[in-house]
């Protein structure tokens, strides 16, 4: 399991525009980092990078057991590394009930998974509905349960709370309280400030 990250000298950039250079941070169980600053400060790609779904230019992401131990990156991400982008990835032609389903089975969930997760995030009323049909917070909610039903160490979320309205923000914020004080891990990107205490990395940019 991942009880810390740390990256070392990090530099990305996107196209000829270099975002970030030289990038140290380490972030333990329990800890939550929140990422701001301007669009196009590299904020998602960070996440990205940690992620594995972006090569960075220079730098390096190591992810360590509870000995301190570096973990095998490729176990570490598959297995212990949940990535809520800005997008949430579902297939819009199956419904509300198929796709968390789909994304439980897939991700390795608890044995009551499913049904946390329907429970958490208020999903009863939409499991029949097609993705398609269902609103940007309804669809947010749905991506959400994956972090519920599939529980892994290491969050990384891009505007989590975006298309949420006051309800369902504070009931994910309770999520992510639940999820430190388990030793989980949050790495968030975003422009409003997310009501729970944290450490905060401000990439600055360009407005």
């Amino acid at each position: 399991m991942i009880h810390a990250l740390s990256l070392s000298d990090m530099t990305i950039s996107r196209g000829e525009r270099r975002l970030f250079h030289g990038l140290d941070l380490t972030l333990k169980a329990g800890e939550l980092l929140t990422l701001t600053g301007a669009n196009g400060a590299g904020k998602t790609s960070l996440l990205r990078a940690i992620a594995g779904l972006l090569r960075p230019d220079a730098g390096t992401v190591v992810f360590q057991d509870g000995d301190g131990n570096p973990l095998d990156d490729r176990v570490a991400r598959g297995r212990e590394t949940h990535f809520l982008g800005h997008q949430d990835g579902l297939k819009t032609g199956r419904t509300a009930r198929e796709e968390l389903g789909f994304q439980c089975d897939w991700l390795g969930h608890t044995p009551h998974g499913f049904d946390q997760a329907v429970e958490t995030f208020g999903l009863t009323p939409l499991l029949d509905l097609e993705v398609r049909r269902l609103s940007a917070g309804q669809r947010r909610r749905l991506a959400m349960g994956r972090l519920v039903g599939s529980p892994r160490a290491l969050w990384l979320l891009d505007e989590p709370m975006a298309p949420l309205d006051a309800r369902w923000r504070d009931a994910f914020a309770d999520q992510m309280r639940r999820h430190l004080d388990a030793d989980g891990l949050i790495v968030a990107a975003v422009h409003d400030p997310l009501p729970l205490t944290s450490r905060t990395l401000d990439l600055g940019g360009r407005a």
